[in-house]
């Protein structure tokens, strides 16, 4: 997510570190390469050209040049500066009446009839009953794909027959209203481009179905075209909110940080995998924090507790005060993890880990698991239990019994010493009262 602008923002922000005093031009020759890296990763000029103006304005200031450490005060400017950029803060979805509806839209092949699910799922899990619609009846076997998502994420899907998309969406409305049940989920149809048709057809539904909300979801590799096409469909249909998709792919990081800027509204939800769970609520301030190579901890732990049962929890809190966490704990949390989404992402939202993720091969995914499972399995009980017994010759042994490098060996012990080394300080902290509140490690909040 964001790999190169973070790499870069990060760089500007460490030269920064260190220094007792900071000149002006120290601070705009920073200013200077934020705005290259900002333009490089495909954010609209203009926001690119506000953006850089506020925090030149704020980190200029008398009160940061002289203070004892303005290399932090540059970092939490920019920080906070990132965050108003990306929204300030989460935005919740307005679902007030009975039946709420959900008007989802967009381009075609940006995700929306998967995202449609993910957002039925995750209605579900907060107890609503939610009821998807499928209106695209021009695209071949676009009802089919939405039955097929709406099976896996266990959420009914309402069909009819009939080439009148404004018709479907109106009797969804119905049936929901007639069963007490909500909110509708209209997964509407799309095109390659936006043009005048796909607009009027989506006018007619909003004016039909009056939704709570207009979802436009869009594709978070595509950059600046996003931010057009969200800026088109504003103007058209009038949107509430946007869902970006394939957050947690390569993208520069153009759309995010310009689509709140350029068109005024909220990113709601982001979307960060292929599974079903994978749809994160869009918190600025936490985004703004993986960028800067921050961690995530809030995030982390939200996923971490729903993936954890109570007496799981409770015993791995209970390893980890006694300081007793060994490899067998690392691999057993680590494939935990695993069912949790991308682990990349997940080392990112943890400070201080963010960094291992450049020493892995790309992204970590099933089969990288499965070495490191190897790796642990080749180990024998002792080893797992005292790592620090593992020298050169017990390394080399335990390469060859897995079919992996000794490299491979080296790096996933250097990984548990670091994960070893941050669960640590977080007990330490916590037993002298320097733990920020919410952060405790009790019922694993960490």
């Amino acid at each position: 997510m964001f790999e190169s602008l973070s790499g870069k923002l990060q760089n500007v922000l460490r030269g920064l570190r260190g220094k007792g005093r900071l000149s002006e031009e120290e601070v705009a020759a920073a200013c200077r390469e934020i705005r290259l890296a900002l333009l490089e990763a495909d954010v609209n000029f203009r926001v690119v050209r506000d953006f850089v103006r506020r925090v030149q304005e704020k980190a200029a200031g008398q009160e940061v040049i002289r203070s004892l450490a303005p290399g932090q005060q540059v970092a939490k400017v920019v920080h906070e500066e990132l965050t108003q950029l990306l929204g300030a803060e989460a935005s919740v979805l307005s679902l007030s009446r009975e039946p709420s509806v959900i008007l989802m839209v967009g381009l075609q092949g940006g995700g929306k009839t998967t995202t449609a699910g993910k957002l039925a799922r995750r209605l579900t899990a907060e107890g609503r009953g939610p009821l998807l619609a499928a209106t695209d009846l021009r695209r071949p076997a676009a009802v089919e794909q939405l039955r097929i998502v709406g099976e896996q994420a266990g959420v009914e899907v309402f069909q009819a027959a009939g080439t009148d998309p404004v018709g479907v969406a109106k009797a969804a409305v119905e049936k929901a209203r007639n069963e007490e049940r909500g909110p509708v989920i209209v997964d509407t149809a799309g095109r390659t481009h936006v043009d005048e048709e796909l607009m009027s057809e989506l006018a007619a539904m909003r004016e039909a179905v009056s939704p709570d909300e207009v979802l436009l979801v869009l594709d978070a590799m595509t950059g600046q075209d996003a931010v057009n096409v969200a800026a088109e469909f504003d103007r058209a249909v009038g949107i509430t909110g946007v869902v970006l998709t394939k957050l947690d792919g390569d993208a520069r990081g153009g759309a995010a940080l310009s689509v709140r800027e350029v068109t005024g509204r909220p990113i709601k939800f982001a979307g960060v995998g292929e599974k079903l769970e994978a749809l994160e609520v869009f918190h600025p301030d936490r985004m703004a924090s993986r960028i800067l190579g921050m961690g995530d901890v809030q995030t982390f732990v939200e996923q971490a507790e729903a993936a954890l049962e109570d007496q799981e929890a409770a015993e791995l809190e209970r390893r980890i005060r006694e300081q007793r966490f060994d490899l067998n704990d690392f691999m057993r949390e680590l494939q935990r993890l695993g069912k949790m989404g991308s682990l990349d992402q997940l080392l990112s939202m943890i400070p201080g880990l963010g960094s291992l993720r450049q020493q892995l091969p790309g992204q970590i995914d099933a089969k990288h698991l499965g070495h490191m499972t190897a790796i642990v399995q080749s180990m024998t009980p002792e080893e797992r239990e005292n790592p620090d017994m593992i020298g050169g010759s017990r390394r080399k042994r335990i390469a060859r019994g897995s079919g992996r490098s000794r490299q491979e060996v080296n790096l996933l012990l250097k990984q548990f010493r670091q994960m070893r080394s941050m669960l640590g300080q977080f007990v330490e902290a916590e037993q002298t009262g320097r733990l920020p509140k919410g952060m405790e490690i009790t019922g694993f909040r960490m």
